[in-house]
């Protein structure tokens, strides 16, 4: 399964969140709900690509976000890269998720 950017965004269209950790969260919940609707879970996921406008509040949020991931995740950690990026499609997002997951074969 490849999911396509995540970001904090609800099924409003608005952005849950004002700060990056925040943001983390909530475009993290969004991850295992796609997941979830494709009958996956986080553990399924073998990449996970983390974009940011700002990677030294990311680096100073580095606890925070850790806390938040394994909220979601668990003690899960799939291959993860971090990109520092000029901006992203929304202004307002200080964070989107790519991921890729291996959905297992229940037959």
């Amino acid at each position: 399964m490849f999911l396509a950017g995540q970001t904090a965004h609800q099924a409003d269209g608005s952005l849950a969140g004002s700060t990056l950790t925040e943001q983390f969260a909530a475009a993290a919940a969004n991850v295992a709900a796609a997941l979830a609707a494709a009958g996956a879970t986080p553990a399924d996921v073998v990449s996970l690509q983390i974009f940011t406008p700002d990677v030294d509040t990311y680096r100073t949020e580095s606890k925070a976000i850790g806390a938040a991931y394994r909220a979601v995740f668990g003690p899960h950690y799939p291959a993860m890269a971090l990109f520092g990026v000029t901006r992203l499609f929304d202004p307002g997002a200080l964070v989107e998720l790519v991921a890729t997951a291996v959905i297992p074969d229940t037959e």
